[in-house]
């Protein structure tokens, strides 16, 4: 009996095509009109959304992105097809595409992508270690979506995260010791996560729980005392209260409070994006110098590391 033939779709985010008021719009009107995102009732938030913060928030991101554009294109996009060639050379026998929430290249187009390389089964592996009704559960709906107007569909093995994978851990770690090798050790280390509104967690979103598996297991790994880590939360938008506590005011608390020399780590990123190269590389960095600290670094996500790429390889083994 022959194997199916076996694909895998690597699925992030999304990023706008351009660094442009024009690309931001179209990107953040799609983004923002999924409610897994945004669940507020739709005849409230369209003419929010539309007519206030479309057109006062797309020209502010588009000069943020500008700030941080690659000669190659968008961060997320350039280090997302880093990922997506780095581990086709591992796996040359199996398709490997790439696909988006939102935005372009999007996750119907990977599918039917592979679809036409004779793929039969599909290991979806979504780039978000950390489960979120608003990320991971995102990407089911839309491949739910594709599949659900195909007349044969693939057989689909469905990665729901790897918060506490040991791969994982170890790439991570790895990281946090090269960076600590360059600079020092710092007085603390902080892992900053992606929030989500406390209201998703209340109602079952165990996202918290998986940010702390992660938080757990890189500090065992490292063996640093309890009260030289500390893990919160950024990218809190809109008014109702967002999981704590917060970044950017933990590093303002911080400098006040003596603390001269601190690292970030952003665990949630499996790409560096707007969001860690310019909100923490950056916008918390001045947080911290201003309020008293003396030295900040930002560990970069792991990207294309060669630790990444094998952490994909075992990641996937057991579904190909």
């Amino acid at each position: 009996m022959s194997q199916a033939k076996t694909g895998i779709l690597l699925a992030n985010l999304g990023t706008p095509d351009a660094p442009t008021s024009k690309a931001v719009k179209r990107y953040l009107r799609q983004f923002l009109s999924d409610r897994r995102v945004v669940d507020a009732p739709r005849l409230l938030w369209w003419p929010l959304l539309r007519g206030v913060i479309l057109p006062i928030r797309s020209p502010r991101v588009a000069k943020l992105y500008q700030s941080v554009w690659m000669e190659e294109g968008s961060p997320l996009m350039v280090y997302s097809r880093r990922q997506q060639r780095a581990l086709a050379a591992r796996l040359p026998e199996m398709p490997v595409a790439l696909g988006m929430s939102y935005g372009s290249p999007s996750l119907e187009s990977a599918v039917d992508d592979l679809l036409s390389q004779g793929v039969q089964h599909l290991v979806v592996l979504p780039l978000y270690p950390q489960y979120s009704c608003s990320t991971v559960a995102a990407v089911w709906d839309e491949l739910a979506r594709i599949l659900a107007k195909k007349r044969r569909i693939s057989g689909v093995s469905f990665i729901r995260d790897y918060a506490d994978n040991t791969a994982y851990v170890d790439a991570l770690v790895n990281s946090i010791r090269a960076s600590f090798a360059v600079h020092g050790e710092p007085d603390l280390l902080l892992l900053s996560y992606h929030g989500i509104p406390q209201r998703y967690a209340d109602e079952g979103d165990d996202y918290p729980q998986r940010c702390r598996d992660t938080t757990r297991e890189v500090v065992s790994a490292l063996g640093l005392p309890p009260e030289k880590v500390m893990m919160t939360f950024q990218s809190r938008f809109g008014r109702e209260p967002w999981l704590t506590p917060y970044t950017d005011e933990t590093l303002k608390m911080l400098g006040e409070k003596g603390i001269k020399h601190i690292q970030v780590l952003c665990p949630g990123f499996a790409a560096d994006c707007l969001e860690t190269l310019e909100e923490i590389a950056v916008q918390n960095r001045e947080f911290f110098l201003e309020a008293g600290g003396e030295k900040y670094e930002y560990i970069p996500a792991l990207n294309d590391s060669a630790d990444h790429i094998e952490m994909m390889v075992s990641l996937t083994a057991p579904y190909r």
